[in-house]
């Protein structure tokens, strides 16, 4: 599995985002350093939406002028504990893979879920992010 999972990993670590690979890491990320400022989390899975929307548009939305100060993710179905505490910031807000949210200081401020993924355009999607972006990051 991990060789079919490690090109999946890399489209984002490839862009700047650190992998969360354990629920301690998850805490020093979001409450720690990466607290401060605003903070992209991207919830990454195997499904088809994640390959062809989900990524592939969050690395357009880091093209955009304002962009958040920190980027990381977590794998759903691969790193289930670290993802497990990641969710537990996205209060009142289901499961949902893949996803985005974007934290200022430690707050969730915008999630973006599979269904604003699902059946939308790269280029809306992107939108979505962005719009977050020119709202709450520096």
């Amino acid at each position: 599995m991990q060789m079919m999972v490690q090109p999946m990993r890399d489209e984002l670590t490839r862009i700047g985002f650190k992998e969360l690979r354990t629920p301690e890491e998850v805490v020093e990320a979001l409450e720690g350093e990466g607290a401060k400022g605003t903070a992209l989390i991207v919830v990454n899975s195997v499904c088809g939406c994640a390959a062809g929307l989900a990524r592939p548009a969050v690395a357009e939305s880091l093209k955009h002028e304002k962009k958040p100060d920190h980027l990381f993710t977590v794998f759903a179905g691969q790193d289930r504990e670290a993802t497990a505490k990641a969710r537990e910031y996205f209060e009142d807000y289901p499961p949902s893979s893949p996803s985005f949210a974007l934290m200022k200081d430690g707050k969730l401020v915008h999630m973006v879920q599979r269904h604003e993924i699902e059946n939308r355009s790269l280029e809306e999607i992107a939108a979505n992010l962005t719009s977050a972006y020119d709202k709450y990051c520096g």
